[in-house]
């Protein structure tokens, strides 16, 4: 998965920075304020936390406490208006990973997310590979040896959930979870139908890598000679 949560109560600035990392194959869930990044944080897994300090029930600081007082290792990114030395110094002995300050450059952002999620705490690599496949978030492609096919958001995450579990069953819900997140409606076939469309496109790179529909667990990536019942 190649998923972020986004913890700014901005719209604005929210939808800047989401634009700017799906722009670089990083999907992004948004919390409007800490109750709501409690509840989503708690049920979802995330590659990194970029929370913003001043947050209408709080201070972004004082939940990233909370999380890791709780155990929650995931790297994280403050955002603040606050330039003192200060307020950097507290944020990195509170937990924070890295500082950034308003007002800044997207493409710093993206490219300090991307710092933290090659993290061994993080759940993504940037480029994951498995048996013959290669995925690249940046790129937004599909790879088998010399052939290349452009993925969809939604298959792009898909593929970087299956290919990071190596071969491991994954279930529909983790999948939904990769390709929509939590705050997007999602209708019933839409995994079914997105999983077809990553099928024929594993056809047309000619990987020999196939999409197993494990019946009653979910789906894994299996090489030809898997004996995993196809869909």
């Amino acid at each position: 998965m190649s998923r972020v949560a986004l913890i700014e109560d901005h719209e604005r600035l929210a939808s800047m920075i989401r634009q700017a990392l799906s722009a670089a194959g990083i999907e992004t869930d948004v919390f409007s304020n800490i109750s709501e990044a409690q509840y989503g944080v708690s049920r979802a897994g995330y590659a990194v936390l970029i929370i913003d300090r001043g947050l209408p029930d709080g201070d972004g600081l004082t939940f990233l406490r909370s999380l890791r007082a709780a155990g929650q290792t995931t790297p994280s990114l403050m955002l603040t208006a606050r330039d003192a030395l200060h307020d950097r110094v507290d944020g990195l002995e509170s937990g924070a990973d890295d500082y950034v300050t308003k007002p800044f450059a997207m493409s710093e952002l993206v490219a300090r997310v991307r710092t933290l999620m090659r993290r061994p705490a993080a759940l993504t690599e940037l480029v994951v590979s498995f048996a013959d496949l290669t995925v690249d978030p940046q790129q937004r492609a599909l790879r088998c040896g010399g052939q290349s096919v452009l993925l969809a958001p939604a298959e792009l995450q898909i593929a970087l959930c299956l290919a990071n579990a190596a071969g491991a069953t994954v279930r529909h819900a983790a999948l939904e979870h990769a390709a929509w997140g939590l705050g997007e409606a999602v209708t019933p076939n839409a995994l079914e139908v997105t999983l077809h469309r990553l099928r024929k496109k594993l056809t047309t790179i000619g990987a020999t890598t196939r999409l197993a529909n494990i019946r009653g667990a979910g789906f894994a990536l299996q090489p030809a000679a898997g004996r995993a019942e196809q869909r």
